[in-house]
């Protein structure tokens, strides 16, 4: 019987942005899907980075050293496997797209028509995008693009695969990847709150957490942080207006919160404790703190060369003394990078197995183009059109922020410190938090 999608033969797969556990889990069940019913499967390495340049005299685009041709025995054992067997890079086709009449500029399309290219020279009929949102900009574009072919030409279907850690995408309940880096993190986190419980020290915790704080406030509920501070909290004191008129992180002001914590919990005999920060925290700060950091191929801050944990920590050190005259051992650290490539959690292979499975889902029983992949319930797949992610007008994705007085939001704020929790310890009795 003829499915919508029998004219799909041959199949890409390209992994963008930075890895993701479970990232195998996604690559194999997607490959498996469409080998185990006679059609191709091509992986490109590294992202981008060679479909952007490619050209057919210049640039060919040869196998084993640009994509590889996937075999059902390349498969076995993958889903659990750490890494990305096809490799990652941040290469941004899409760099100098930023309005819809963008699109009709041939300069600025170079680098999406490169890859539009080297897709119909290679006789592929769909492109699998795994990505996080800049990465579905960059399908999203492909997908307008071939929009504007002439009527008739070679048209490559696109679905994409939410990732992203930070589990901050519209359109799906959890990434891939997330689970397993909280876990990854919090672990770290329960280690360093014993070694301040043991020195009388804090420790100022930056995790990864770019625009939203689910991945902070995952580590903080689960590795028992005595304060979380996400991108969300920036209002109140803790929010200032910038000379550009937006609203900006008050660097005074988180290093008074924290030191106002301290100062709480050493009169009710508590010593120590773990304060975990968002590294979007940094973006925030206002535009003369921050003009001169380098920044990455898609336009955001270098996060990492910043060190916002060891910035704070430093500050909260400073200010601890200035306010009691004693000093308190207050160390910075960062964590995040030691997660993406750690081995999946069972439910992250599960999720990124389906989401893998639906891409083949997608293409050959529904014939969507222009998709993600996003699964519900009890990893019920479901499809959500480009159009519903993506703003028309800027061609920008939304991102998904944790809502202040959601259930979420309010399970962290109610297992952390607070500053006016009055607690009477009987004596004798054990003192913990």
């Amino acid at each position: 019987m003829a499915r919508k999608g029998d004219h799909i033969k041959r199949v890409a797969l390209v992994f963008s942005g930075g890895p993701a556990p479970a990232a195998n889990a996604v690559i194999s069940a997607a490959a498996m899907s469409f080998l185990e019913d006679d059609r191709e499967v091509i992986g490109f390495f590294h992202g981008y980075s060679n479909l952007q340049d490619y050209h057919p005299v210049t640039h060919r685009l040869l196998p084993d050293e640009h994509y590889r041709i996937f075999q059902a025995k390349d498969l076995s054992g993958l889903r659990n496997s750490r890494g990305i067997v096809i490799g990652t890079a941040r290469a941004n086709p899409g760099k100098g797209i930023d309005k819809p009449a963008d699109l009709d500029d041939p300069a600025k399309t170079q680098r999406l028509r490169n890859v539009y290219n080297a897709l119909v020279d290679l006789d592929v009929d769909a492109l699998i995008s795994i990505g996080g949102d800049d990465t579905l900009k960059t399908a999203n574009f492909l997908y307008e693009y071939q929009k504007r072919l002439p009527k008739g030409g070679r048209r490559v279907q696109v679905v994409h695969l939410p990732k992203t850690i930070d589990n901050d995408y519209k359109g799906i309940d959890f990434t891939f990847g997330f689970f397993t880096a909280v876990d990854v993190m919090a672990k770290e986190l329960q280690n360093l709150r014993a070694d301040a419980m043991s020195t009388g020290s804090y420790f100022v915790v930056e995790t990864m957490g770019r625009k939203a704080g689910w991945l902070s406030y995952g580590v903080a509920i689960a590795g028992e942080a005595t304060l979380v501070v996400g991108v969300e909290d920036v209002d109140g004191a803790l929010a200032i207006k910038g000379k550009d008129g937006q609203v900006h992180l008050s660097l005074d002001a988180l290093v008074d919160r924290i030191v106002d914590v301290i100062n709480a919990r050493e009169k009710r005999g508590k010593h120590y404790g773990t304060v975990v920060l968002a590294e979007g925290l940094a973006e925030m700060l206002p535009e003369e703190q921050i003009k001169d950091l380098p920044r990455d191929e898609h336009g955001h801050l270098s996060l990492g060369r910043m060190d916002l944990g060891k910035l704070v920590a430093m500050l909260v050190a400073r200010r601890y003394e200035e306010r009691t005259k004693r000093k308190k051992k207050v160390t910075g650290l960062q964590l995040g990078y030691e997660s993406r490539c750690a081995p999946p959690h069972a439910f992250d292979v599960m999720l990124g197995s389906q989401l893998g499975i639906g891409a083949y889902r997608g293409l050959v029983e529904e014939n969507l183009d222009g998709h993600l992949v996003s699964v519900e319930g009890q990893l019920d797949l479901r499809y959500v059109p480009f159009s519903d992610l993506v703003n028309p007008t800027t061609l920008k994705t939304e991102v998904r922020l944790i809502k202040t007085g959601s259930d979420y939001h309010r399970l962290a704020r109610f297992l952390e410190e607070r500053t006016d929790k009055i607690v009477e310890w009987a004596p004798g009795r054990r003192q913990e938090g």
